[in-house]
């Protein structure tokens, strides 16, 4: 779990990921990371995946998010493994700078692993 990777207008962003085979696996990761408070309290926690089931993800509001991240994963080839962009809403609207904030969270995230 990487946290406060990214700031912006008062928006901040995490991000954070792990082995995942299934979508019943991404629910129970996202419902894992929701224990923790601060997630919880998250606006959005958008995320991917690609595994046997097929490319899975899930904008959590965050209309083309999920999108973003799995155009990414597909591109790295990494597959099994659920990546979760969280974002608090700081009160004012990103735009498109929201895309990139989200690129440069799973660009930070595959450099870690």
């Amino acid at each position: 779990m990487l946290e406060n990777i990214i700031s912006d207008r008062g928006s901040r962003y995490a991000v954070s990921g792990g082995p995942c085979t299934s979508d019943e696996e991404a629910r129970a990761f996202i419902k894992e990371l929701r224990r923790y408070r601060k997630f919880a309290k998250a606006t959005h926690n958008s995320w991917a995946l690609l595994c046997c089931e097929g490319a899975l993800k899930n904008d959590d509001g965050e209309a083309g998010a999920g999108l973003v991240i799995l155009r990414m994963l597909e591109r790295e080839g990494l597959r099994d493994h659920i990546v979760v962009v969280t974002r608090w809403f700081g009160g004012k609207n990103l735009g498109g700078d929201r895309f990139r904030h989200v690129q440069e969270a799973v660009r930070v995230y595959l450099a870690a692993l």
